[in-house]
This record gives C-alpha cells, sequence and structure tokens, in this order.
C-alpha cells in the first residue's frame, strides 16, 4: 500500500517480502528511506538530509510465534509493545520493558532505540532480551539472526547489533524475544526524602534488602538554570512484586501503596 503525504509517499507493506522489495527499489533509484513504526522517536538520532520515500512497519503487526513453554515469543517490527503484552498476558507472561509512549511505541522502534525504563533495572534493556531477530537490507535480502530458544548464540550477535542502529544497519522485520512470568500482584511505594543523599541511601537501602523491586525511579526537580541550579528531592517511587497474591495483601496492609491501576499508571 502506498499512500501521500504532502510530497512524501508513505509505502505500507504488509509482508516481510514487500519490505524487502520496497528497500530494494528504493536502493535501485538511489531514495533516501526513512522507516517509521508509531513515530515516537522520529526526532531521536541523526536528522536525514533528504526523505523520499517513508517505509511504515504498521501493518506488520502480527505476533508470529509463542513458546510460551520455553517463554519467548516472535513479534512483527510494527505490533505496539501494548497489543503484544495483550496477546501474551492470555498465557500469563509479558514482555517486561517500558520505554515513553509504551502503549503506541513498536517493537521494531524500541529495538532499534534500544528504549527502555525503570524496568530494565530487573529485567534488562531491549538488546538483554533479544534472542533473534528477521532483517530486511537494502539490496532486498531477508535475513535471520540468533533463534527462537534462548541459548542459541555462537560468534557474532547480529540481533544485538542492531539495537540502537536507528535503522541505518537494515529494517527490523521481526523479533524473538525472552519474556517473563506476569507477576500475580506488584505494588508502588512512594517515600519522599528530604535531599538527594537521602534519596541515594533509601535506594541503596532496597536494592539491599530481600524485597523483590522490579522498578526504582527518583524524581528530582530542579530551581534555576545551569550550574548553579538547585536541586530539590522529592520523592523515589519503588515497585514492589509479590509471587503469591496472599503475600501481596500481607505486605499491602497498611502502608498507603499504589496498587492495581494506581501502581500501574504510576510507571507509564
Amino acid at each position: 500500500m502506498i499512500t501521500a503525504a504532502g510530497a512524501v509517499s508513505t509505502i505500507e507493506p504488509a509482508t516481510a517480502e514487500e519490505l524487502a522489495a520496497a528497500l530494494r527499489r528504493a536502493s535501485d533509484q538511489r531514495q533516501s528511506m526513512v522507516i517509521r513504526g508509531a513515530g515516537t522517536k522520529m526526532d531521536w538520532g541523526r536528522t536525514p538530509q533528504r526523505v523520499d520515500a517513508i517505509l511504515s512497519t504498521r501493518r506488520l503487526n502480527r505476533l508470529l510465534a509463542h513458546a510460551h513453554g520455553d517463554l519467548t515469543a516472535t513479534i512483527e517490527a510494527g505490533a505496539t509493545l501494548a497489543e503484544a503484552n495483550e496477546t501474551l498476558a492470555r498465557r500469563g507472561q509479558w514482555l517486561p520493558l517500558d520505554p515513553p509512549f509504551a502503549d503506541r511505541a513498536t517493537i521494531g522502534g524500541i529495538l532499534a532505540t534500544n528504549d527502555s525504563g525503570p524496568l530494565r533495572h530487573r529485567f534488562g534493556t531491549p538488546r538483554d532480551l533479544v534472542i533473534g531477530v528477521q532483517l530486511a537490507t537494502t539490496d532486498g535480502t531477508l535475513a535471520k539472526a540468533g533463534g527462537q530458544v534462548v541459548k542459541n548464540v555462537a560468534g557474532y550477535d547480529l540481533s544485538k547489533l542492531v539495537c540502537g542502529s536507528f535503522g541505518s544497519l537494515a529494517a527490523i522485520v521481526s523479533a524473538t524475544f525472552k519474556l517473563a512470568p506476569l507477576p500475580s500482584a506488584s505494588k508502588t511505594i512512594v517515600i519522599e526524602a528530604p535531599d538527594v543523599d537521602t534519596l541515594g541511601q533509601i535506594v541503596r537501602d532496597v536494592m539491599s534488602s530481600q524485597l523483590e523491586s522490579i522498578a526504582l525511579g527518583a524524581r528530582i526537580e530542579r530551581h534555576g538554570s545551569g550550574r548553579a541550579g538547585l536541586q530539590v528531592c522529592r520523592d523515589v517511587a519503588v515497585r514492589i512484586v509479590a509471587r503469591r497474591r496472599r503475600h501481596a495483601d500481607r505486605t499491602n496492609a497498611g502502608d498507603g501503596g499504589l496498587e492495581g491501576v494506581h501502581d500501574r499508571c504510576q510507571w507509564r
């Protein structure tokens, strides 16, 4: 499918083969092409000198395979993280990434920018979770790297090479990831701190405790400008996961933490 946006056409392939063919045609015609998912990070990276066409991955939005017994899934580049996790949740699993605009960001864009959020402290970045990719190069070749099992890479791992490449090496068609079980319950506790030093000590105490924290986030406000600006620490948020609901209920009793929708919204 080809649509027009001003003077720049948008190509929306529905298959890996169509995407590869579009790249080959652009290369043969010496055209400059920008790969676009949901467009949440279009202002990241180097600005192209010219754009002759936009290659959209949004029609490549399927969950191709879910080996729930092996905790792996293969997802097309145009699927959003929210769509993928909604499907994976039916088997009690998820792809534990939380980049900005996670409701709209696509798998290909997240991988191409290696974008992540506070969950990386527990689960890692996209580069840590990806175990295989299918790529399309500018000569129209479709290539695969890695595989669908966790321990499968011998030699140079191309799936990690494309992480953070911003689409400059190849177009990501699909990717296979390690998954994690969905926690039966989680809770966010927000702790106020009077200064940055106290905040740092709180974080160290949490990290060395027996609490099973999956995310830590600090909010610091700066008043004034430049180096002379005053940093005022507001609070630190700690997200704690419980393996069993009854354990979470005991933990949550009377401590004023955030649960359910409020817990999830705290990290969006």
